[in-house]
């Protein structure tokens, strides 16, 4: 029966290995395939049968991809926006969840679930009205509507998140720092925010991957060039070079290298925040 039960076991491990497998080669063709055509010209990219090797190497792609567009100014630009969303979100989002997790207060399951009854609001929805109410205050084509928001609860999403990671944490801590006189926001960025990294770590992926990719956002209250980011310069870009697929791939990949490196860096809190999140109901 062991042999048997083994045997069984190391065949089913076989299926899914090879499952995973497959699954790996059909993210990850595509990738390779952007990746070696930024280093061939035009000629060897669409050559039968398909080389995956650039012979040679055409260096050259990626300073003139990144130099035919202000690739600088876009990335600025996305910087400046970034750490504004990222910070904005980090402090308004860990304050709120700590307020629904940690702290008890009149109404407060039914504001969560007022909250949470948000995400199932599309986007493009209130896209008009929002967009009324930036021009009213005169922030088109300023920074400020894709900042702002960032520092009024940072997201639904965020705080769900964040409030489902806080419960995990024993109450007994805050209980002992309230008898040894601190308050409620010692008790938040000395015991709890510690102890939450991992969380906070993949509320900061998933906003790092948000602000990086946008592309509508920009794209609607954005009309002065210099202030694109580089989505939005992307886009222009390939717009302008259609017929430049060496230079245009150039350009691709170096905008998605920066998110699969910060994946890579932080993956494993990425994972382990995925993962408390929903050991414990709040």
């Amino acid at each position: 029966m062991e042999l048997k039960e083994r045997t069984s076991r190391k065949l089913e491990n076989t299926i899914v290995y090879a499952f995973l497998f497959i699954g790996l080669i059909v993210y990850i063709l595509p990738f390779a395939w952007l990746v070696r055509s930024s280093f061939m010209d035009i000629s060897q990219i669409f050559i039968q049968p398909p080389e995956w090797i650039p012979k040679p190497f055409q260096w050259q792609n990626y300073p003139k991809a990144l130099t035919a567009m202000p690739f600088f100014r876009y990335l600025i630009n996305t910087l400046i926006i970034l750490i504004s969303v990222e910070f904005g979100t980090l402090l308004t989002s860990s304050t709120v969840a700590f307020s629904f997790s940690r702290l008890k207060w009149r109404g407060r399951d039914i504001f969560f679930f007022l909250i949470l009854t948000t995400l199932m609001i599309p986007y493009t929805v209130i896209l008009i009205p929002t967009f009324l109410l930036w021009k009213y205050l005169g922030g088109i084509n300023t920074f400020l509507p894709l900042t702002v928001p960032a520092w009024f609860g940072g997201g639904a999403f965020n705080i769900f998140l964040l409030r489902q990671f806080f419960s995990t944490i024993p109450y007994e801590l805050d209980e002992a720092a309230y008898l040894d006189g601190a308050t409620p926001w010692q008790v938040l960025w000395k015991i709890t925010v510690p102890l939450s990294k991992p969380g906070l770590i993949t509320v900061g992926v998933f906003t790092f991957m948000g602000v990086w990719g946008d592309l509508l956002g920009p794209i609607v209250y954005l009309n002065d060039s210099s202030k694109y980011t580089l989505a939005v310069g992307l886009t222009t870009f390939m717009s302008a070079y259609t017929t430049q697929w060496n230079y245009l791939m150039a350009a691709s990949t170096a905008i998605i290298v920066p998110p699969i490196v910060l994946y890579f860096i932080g993956q494993r809190f990425f994972v382990e925040g995925i993962v408390l999140t929903g050991l414990r109901e709040g």
